[in-house]
């Protein structure tokens, strides 16, 4: 899991992390925003099955409110996460006084 974080809207938030599959080679790590119901793909075709999978999401929510990133990876035997990583976060409008 991710540590919860605050972020505000129009700004964009960046995530970062590792995969990795005890020798089998990752050739995607996966992102979801609606609850898995669709995937985007962060290619690493290029990995290899003895070294970390090190990945970047970065995301700017348009509208206040909570939101769930659902991660998980792709091994090059077509074999899912069994359970997705998450990391939630809540979007907020800037203070009046405080927009650049």
């Amino acid at each position: 899991m991710i540590a919860p974080m605050a972020v505000e809207v129009g700004r964009p938030v960046r995530f970062t992390g590792y995969a990795e599959d005890y020798g089998v080679p990752i050739v995607a790590v996966q992102f979801s925003l609606d609850g898995g119901e669709t995937w985007t793909d962060y290619d690493v075709s290029g990995s290899t099955g003895d070294r970390w999978v090190h990945w970047t999401f970065e995301y700017t929510p348009e509208v206040a409110g909570s939101y769930c990133l659902l991660v998980r990876s792709v091994n090059d035997r077509g074999e899912v996460s069994p359970e997705p990583d998450t990391a939630t976060f809540t979007a907020f409008e800037p203070e009046e006084g405080l927009r650049g």
